[in-house]
């Protein structure tokens, strides 16, 4: 959890921590998995354009790498609608996922799974 804390800081305060930068991406790699029959896709979701799996619009607002000089890491801020979700009740997820801690903010939905693998 202090991880989490200090990515976003790094995030949010860029200057913070000189030694481990983020670089802002514009693509992200995404894993979906359809809980229901297995299928399992990588899906790729450029920052600002809606992308889709299943009944799941997935709005990629940010996404930010590590420097290619130190240890592989991706953060994510996302936004997560479900056709399916009565209306008006806004999106299943919205925040940040990480893919060296994908439990620390995690995206919970009966039929879908999604994971943030990396940004480019």
């Amino acid at each position: 959890m202090i991880r989490a804390a200090v990515v976003l800081a790094m995030l949010v305060f860029p200057g913070l921590a000189s030694a481990q930068e983020w670089v802002p991406r514009r693509v992200g790699e995404i894993q979906a998995l359809d809980k229901v029959n297995a299928r399992v896709m990588t899906l790729r979701a450029v920052v600002g354009e809606p992308a889709r799996f299943g009944t799941l619009t997935i709005l990629l607002r940010a996404c930010h790498s590590r420097a290619a000089d130190e240890v592989p890491d991706a953060a994510a801020w996302m936004e997560v609608t479900d056709e399916h979700s009565p209306p008006g009740s806004g999106p299943v997820f919205r925040g940040w996922m990480f893919a060296d801690a994908p439990a620390v903010n995690m995206f919970e939905h009966p039929v879908y799974d999604l994971r943030i693998l990396n940004c480019r």
